[in-house]
């Protein structure tokens, strides 16, 4: 009886303190996906919790950001996402996280159990129950949006910018973006770090390093219903996939399932050629973004829905802005974020994918806006005294930018519509722009034509793999025999897809794939672009600046051109030891791998060694005025050229630099390893000896009478005897090679040094780097030259996408 009286008082308190909670003058209700209230006293949220062991998706991403490219944290950028369903456990409510990697897709109950218990899922958060009526739970929601979900002090403790803490007394839940919709629910927090800086990053983008505030987001979404039909993964397709194993699956059949990333797209009219979209794919672009980008910005976004139409959709891609009042962080809106940092960055495609299926929720494009300006300068370097007669002859240059920043938008798009990169596209007539784009300038009548420097449009390439991807196809029709024909038709026609890992320079081997490259063949593109690039020295003036700015601005525009060359010497040196393939499958007859042909790698080694050559690499000597010490309040930069001479510019370690750049490619000891393999196959093939040869004939064996140039060749001289060391006693290189490398040092050292045709001083210096070598080749450190200024966004090789 005393316990049957007990648990009536305890019911009874519980449905009070529910009541109490929930009757608060100051509490505010919003009813959604979640219900949820926020008291202004306390500050607050609790979450009402009506069904249990019901999955939902959840995904934390920022708000806003640090500003640093370096440091990575970006305004809007999404962090995971996240199956979970709430589970309670004694007296509290446990956010549990299944693991989907690992699955038995069956209707055997039992073995569904063995899979759960055999690998671990996660409990992200435990939620003390505050009150339960009905199967409706009260918890405070707050501790969980007050906690460091996204990583922020672990990133800034990762990049060495000093040991940072969450601060609570100056911390708070933001509410403008705190919102309930019917299929997902916003939080917003603004959470404040205490610590000690120690990065230089850091300090540079924050207003008191010691305090460093960012507002994190979290969503709480609706999963899709089950009417969407996974599709299957083909490695030809130009797709970014998924993927997990089904221990269901039969003995027989591959345990690893693979399907597409894609958005759901479906006819109003299946049976009709042409037809709307039920929901039709919509981009709504950030209007923060000024003119003329947000036009050129829309046009290049809008570019996508030629390709749908192309296989049956009309109107079923759409740009918009987005409206003034929408979060760009909401997952009902697909978005094109322009995004500020204090250098410039890569930008990036991500997306919210539902991990069940593959199905895309929600696509999240992150544009870098400084890119633009990059364009800009090249232009403006390339241009043979634009601003000689007016300050305001800047159309030209805004054009080649504005085009390239309509190629960025469809290509950050196309990654959050589910598309990988195709870096063999620029030897197909610009096929794709998921490639990375070099302006594609050349000269017409002794001056620079920008007009075909960027591609408009989708490419070719482009509307294969939105028909591979979402192509609806009859009932009637076999799906995998229509996919299939859909790669065919495009292998026909001579397209190609090679992704990221096999179109990197360092090791990279595929002849025909690279970043930044453009033309036919690597070779004649670098000698085409070596023409272009001599050609704009040569005219490169004071009027490519404007009026009244310093001439260290005009040093910063000139550093684009000095290395203007250096992507295509990336895809040259690939031909080296290089290798013709496809990811090819069984029956598709495509070619699976073959070496480049001899004659091809030896006209790229020829128009490689060029880039060695003192003519090109030296900065002509009535250039060098045009470059006095900086001015005051224009420091250099991590853009600038570097250098050994304090204040005076230094054209011997530019072409330091330059040097370095093309040997660390062409001597790389996979490649090295490579010609050794293919001459044992074809003793008609390029060998390491025959490079070896060539090499030292154009360096050490060259002279020059004028000083200036001779003291460039021993830079470079310096770089080729470094690199040949660092084959010598690399363990990654092949025994085979270490001895070529050995024999061209000694090869240095009978035939060049013992002639001394440089001087006795020289001479004994590079005898004691041998011997120092000799005597201690594990003490061998590849030294470094002075680095080559950003190029590229700055921050990493890759241009970032994901599908989180």
């Amino acid at each position: 009886m005393k316990k049957l009286a007990f648990l009536f008082c305890f019911v009874c308190i519980t449905f009070q303190f529910q009541a109490q909670i929930l009757d608060k003058k100051d509490l505010k209700t919003h009813e959604g996906y979640f219900d949820f209230y926020y008291e202004e006293s306390t500050d607050k949220i609790y979450l009402q919790v009506e069904k249990l062991n019901e999955a939902f998706l959840y995904v934390n991403s920022l708000a806003t950001g640090i500003g640093s490219n370096d440091i990575g944290l970006d305004r809007g950028q999404l962090g995971n996402e996240r199956l979970v369903y709430f589970k309670k456990a004694g007296n509290k409510l446990l956010l549990v996280q299944p693991n989907l990697k690992y699955r038995a897709n069956t209707d055997n109950k039992l073995e569904q159990k063995s899979i759960e218990q055999a690998f671990a899922k996660s409990v992200l958060f435990g939620f003390k129950i505050l009150s339960e009526k009905e199967g409706v739970y009260i918890i405070d929601f707050t501790p969980f949006l007050m906690e460091d979900t996204y990583g922020v002090a672990n990133n800034l403790k990762r990049n060495k910018e000093g040991s940072y803490k969450l601060d609570a007394s100056k911390s708070a839940l933001a509410l403008e973006r705190t919102k309930a919709f019917p299929e997902n629910v916003e939080f917003e927090a603004l959470l404040t770090f205490k610590g000690e800086p120690t990065g230089r990053n850091l300090r540079s983008v924050t207003p008191t390093p010691s305090l460093v505030s960012v507002v994190q987001h979290h969503s709480f979404i609706k999963l899709p219903d089950n009417n969407y039909k996974p599709r299957v993964f083909d490695t030809r397709s130009g797709a970014i996939s998924m993927s997990y194993m089904d221990y269901a699956t039969p003995i027989q059949d591959a345990i690893t399932k693979r399907f597409i990333i894609r958005h759901r797209l479906e006819k109003k009219n299946p049976n009709a050629e042409l037809s709307e979209a039920k929901d039709p794919i919509i981009y709504y672009l950030d209007p923060g973004t000024p003119e003329p980008v947000r036009s050129a910005l829309l046009d290049g976004a809008r570019w996508w829905n030629e390709a749908y139409e192309a296989i049956g959709f009309k109107d079923a891609f759409q740009v918009k802005l987005l409206p003034e009042d929408a979060d760009p962080m909401d997952c009902r809106y697909n978005v094109i974020q322009w995004v500020h940092r204090s250098t410039r960055g890569w930008s990036y495609g991500a997306s919210v994918v539902d991990p069940r299926t593959g199905e895309i929720i929600k696509g999240h494009v992150s544009l870098g806006s400084l890119r633009i300006r990059q364009d800009f300068m090249i232009a403006q370097a390339l241009m043979n005294k634009p601003f000689e007669e007016r300050d305001n002859n800047y159309q030209p240059m805004l054009d080649m930018a504005l085009a390239r920043i309509r190629q960025l938008s469809a290509h950050e798009i196309g990654h959050t519509i589910g598309f990988a990169h195709n870096f063999a596209a620029s030897t197909n007539n610009r096929a794709s722009v998921m490639d990375y784009p070099h302006p594609q300038v050349t000269l017409k009548d002794g001056d620079i034509d920008f007009s075909n420097a960027y591609a408009t449009g989708i490419g070719e390439w482009d509307k294969v793999t939105v028909a591979y991807s979402y192509s609806e196809f009859k009932k009637n029709i076999n799906e995998k025999d229509a996919l299939n024909e859909i790669l065919k038709k495009a292998q026909d026609k001579g397209l190609r897809f090679i992704t990221d890992a096999d179109a990197r320079a360092a090791g990279g081997a595929h002849a025909l794939a690279h970043l930044w490259d453009n033309g036919k063949t690597p070779a004649e593109e670098l000698e085409a672009v070596l023409e272009l690039r001599q050609h704009a020295i040569s005219n490169f003036s004071v009027d490519n600046i404007k009026a009244y700015e310093p001439y260290s601005t005009l040093e910063d525009v000139f550093v684009p051109l000095y290395f203007y060359h250096r992507y295509q010497v990336e895809a040259a040196t690939k031909v080296i030891g290089g290798l013709d393939y496809n990811y090819a499958v069984k029956g598709d007859g495509q070619l699976t791998s073959k070496p480049v042909n001899v004659a091809m790698q030896e006209k790229a080694l020829d128009a490689i060694l060029t880039t060695l050559n003192v003519e090109t690499l030296a900065i002509p000597k009535d250039k060098l005025s045009l470059f006095p010490p900086r001015a005051y309040g224009y420091n250099r930069t991590r853009e600038s050229f570097k250098g050994k001479t304090g204040v005076a510019f230094d054209p011997f370690s530019a072409a330091n630099t330059a040097s370095d750049m093309t040997l660390k490619y062409l001597l790389h000891p996979q490649r090295t390893n490579r010609l050794v393999l293919q001459k044992s196959l074809d003793k008609n093939q390029l060998g390491l000896e025959d490079l070896m040869g060539q090499l030292l004939k154009d360096s050490f064996g060259k002279n020059y009478k004028d000083a200036y140039l001779n003291e460039i060749q021993q830079q470079i001289n310096v770089n080729v005897l470094k690199y040949l060391m660092n084959l010598g006693v690399s363990n990654q290189s092949y025994f085979q090679v270490k001895a070529e490398a050995n024999k061209a040092i000694n090869d240095i050292e009978k035939m060049y040094l013992a002639k001394k045709k440089i001087s006795e001083a020289y001479v004994d210096q590079f005898q004691y780097m041998l011997f120092e070598y000799r005597l201690h080749p594990e003490k061998f450190k590849l030294e470094s030259s002075p680095k080559i200024p950003d190029g590229s966004p700055i921050g990493s090789a890759v241009c970032n996408y994901n599908s989180n």
